[in-house]
């Protein structure tokens, strides 16, 4: 890839992604995309489709490393960086209630959605775990931290991100309006578990909380934030089952183990950040390169992605996404209900 003789292609890849990634940030800045809470990243992956099916014949193929980067190590890149967006701290301010019902989410829609794609709807197992990895963890970026582990074609990761932006921002709107109406009977602190832990993107959440009041918002947020934390042993227990559980068709031998390790330098890079040692603006920085970077893999996973592939996986992912939003909606009410009544 970075060879003498194509490290020049290969940056000239790199930089093409990062200026798409560029107009992505710029769009996302405009005051409809901020309305409806739409982060870079899926500007970046919508934008990269649109290129893929309309002027990616036009690229030059010696630029095509630069894309397939920005898709693996970028990737890899943003997810560490992200543990700059969490502190163990902020776990304690949610209490038993707010871990309990994140930890039953995410396990429960995920153990759901595996066996409703791949028993139920036949979908094959990469574009089911992405599916359900989007809907239980935290939307696009659980599908990017996921997608290295499963080693999923490019386009499945795509339609993942695609469902994550249809029923996350369904989510936003529909919360708010069905707590003002009466008809989700729950405190502000517990709507915000309810919120924090079942709707797929952190901007959604936030977007949602505040729609409703501070308190809301505050604690949709911590309780996200836990959430987004299960991504690491989520990794790791998804990449010893899959290397346990995958066989080579010819040796009929096991597959060996793959440690994701970047999930065990995003918990570590948390914990670096849990101590408070870099200011605040500092942090700040950080997590604007990080969103630039995640921009960037989200813009290549996009230019990887044709309507040709979309039309092959067929409405399977939709309606295996619409399966865990209508269990998130109703089940993630009475798992809240249960931790707050217990804890």
């Amino acid at each position: 890839m970075f060879k003498k003789e194509n490290r020049s292609n290969t940056f000239s890849g790199i930089l093409f992604v990062a200026l798409f990634a560029m107009s992505a940030t710029y769009l996302s800045a405009f005051p409809i995309f901020i309305h409806l809470a739409i982060s870079p990243l899926i500007i970046g992956i919508v934008l990269g489709i649109i290129y893929a099916n309309t002027l990616r014949n036009k690229l030059p193929q010696e630029w095509v490393p630069g894309i397939m980067f920005s898709t693996k190590i970028l990737l890899r890149a943003g997810i560490i960086l992200y543990g700059f967006r969490l502190t163990f701290q902020s776990i304690e301010a949610v209490g038993l209630a707010g871990i309990a019902t994140s930890v039953t989410v995410v396990t429960t829609t995920f153990i759901i959605g595996y066996f409703v794609g791949t028993k139920i709807l036949k979908l094959d197992r990469d574009t089911t775990i992405l599916v359900t990895a989007g809907s239980s963890i935290c939307g696009a970026a659980a599908v990017l931290a996921t997608e290295p582990v499963v080693n999923g074609e490019p386009y499945k990761s795509a339609i993942a991100v695609s469902t994550v932006i249809i029923f996350g921002t369904t989510a936003m709107f529909l919360y708010p309006f069905l707590y003002r109406e009466g008809y989700i009977p729950l405190s502000p602190q517990d709507m915000g578990i309810y919120i924090g832990g079942t709707i797929h993107e952190v901007a959604h959440v936030v977007a949602a909380g505040n729609a409703i009041g501070p308190e809301t918002a505050k604690t949709a947020v911590i309780v996200k934030m836990i959430r987004v934390m299960m991504i690491a042993p989520f990794l790791l227990v998804l990449g010893f089952w899959l290397a346990k559980t995958s066989k080579n068709a010819t040796t009929k031998q096991k597959t060996k183990v793959v440690i994701p390790w970047f999930a065990v330098f995003f918990m570590l890079v948390a914990g670096f950040n849990s101590f408070d040692l870099l200011p605040l603006q500092v942090v700040g920085g950080i997590n604007s390169i990080d969103t630039f970077l995640l921009t960037m893999a989200m813009t290549a996973l996009g230019m990887e992605t044709s309507a040709d592939k979309f039309k092959k996986a067929g409405m399977k992912p939709i309606y295996l996404a619409s399966i865990l939003f209508i269990w998130l909606i109703f089940g993630g009410f009475y798992i809240v209900k249960i931790a707050t009544s217990i804890f």
